[in-house]
């Protein structure tokens, strides 16, 4: 029996300084992860304009980097076997869960090719699944969505690696376009060269190379309707789209009454058929009869 414990202490005698050196390795290992992941991830932030996706890559470098100094210490330890059944275990227990929680595991691998290929930013407009609104996080399961109305939205991120990405933002342009009614005869040469006039002295509006413009869009029973385009620039933060666009209505048709244009409603035509009364709402809206004073009055 002693022969037995002498052996044991032996043992653990020669295994102590083997201990002190991997622990030793994992201490340093950990210094060393955090080290490069704080002199990484500010260069991944200047190269990236996505702080999000930047944090994303600095933890998977730390934590493979973790990974790589706890085996490392295991194998100066002498304890390949420890490692081999931490690999076994894994293995098995990532079939098990895989199985259990595979709509998990595949949105977790869905975030982590989002991170890579990048689709979008946060701060981007855009549309997924049907749901619009603008880019607010990317997590390793989900795509949160901040919706016009302030919704929060989370998408899976295996439904946005499934279905088209509609991106608003991404380039930095974006059009927009609002309707103008004409009545007919109107010289719509003129009508257009007045809305662009117009629009040339609205701040925010991009000129050069996309310039707004002006079409006929389609004909109403009462108006000939035009169809304005233009693009603004969505990475100028002082200029607001809702705002621009509510001057440049505003401002044209302002433009176009002023030049003697004349923007007709709608024209709603009454018909009575086979001399019956008129009634409730047609009765309201049809004029007096021809016979009968401007007053009602007989």
């Amino acid at each position: 029996m002693r022969l037995t414990l002498d052996g044991y202490l032996d043992q653990l005698l020669a295994f102590l300084p083997k201990l002190g050196i991997g622990i030793l390795i994992l201490v340093l290992g950990l210094l060393f992860a955090n080290l490069i992941r704080r002199l990484v991830l500010p260069r991944i932030l200047s190269r990236m304009d996505d702080p999000l996706l930047a944090r994303f890559i600095g933890r998977v470098i730390k934590t493979s980097i973790l990974i790589v100094v706890v085996f490392f210490a295991f194998y100066v330890m002498g304890l390949t076997w420890i490692a081999g059944s931490l690999l076994t275990g894994a293995s098995v227990s990532a079939l098990v869960v895989g199985f259990a929680f595979k709509d998990i595991g595949e949105n977790f691998l869905a975030g982590i090719m989002l991170a890579f290929d990048r689709p979008f930013r946060v701060g981007d407009l855009v549309e997924i699944s049907g749901q619009q609104g603008k880019i607010v996080g990317l997590a390793l399961r989900t795509t949160r969505i901040k919706s016009f109305d302030g919704k929060d939205i989370y998408v899976p991120n295996a439904a946005v690696v499934k279905n088209p990405v509609i991106n608003y933002t991404i380039d930095g342009f974006l059009r927009y376009d609002f309707p103008v009614g004409l009545d007919y005869g109107s010289d719509v040469s003129e009508a257009i060269e007045v809305i662009l006039a117009t629009l040339k002295n609205i701040d925010g509006i991009l000129w050069d190379d996309k310039a707004p413009s002006v079409s006929v869009a389609d004909l109403n029973p009462s108006t000939i309707n035009l169809k304005v385009f233009f693009w603004l620039n969505t990475f100028d933060k002082d200029v607001s789209a809702g705002n621009v666009r509510t001057t440049a209505i505003d401002q044209c048709l302002t433009a176009l009454a002023a030049a003697g244009f004349y923007l007709p409603g709608d024209v709603i035509e009454l018909k009575n058929y086979n001399d019956q009364e008129l009634r409730g709402l047609a009765a309201a809206l049809a004029p007096p009869a021809k016979d009968s004073p401007p007053d009602g009055t007989q």
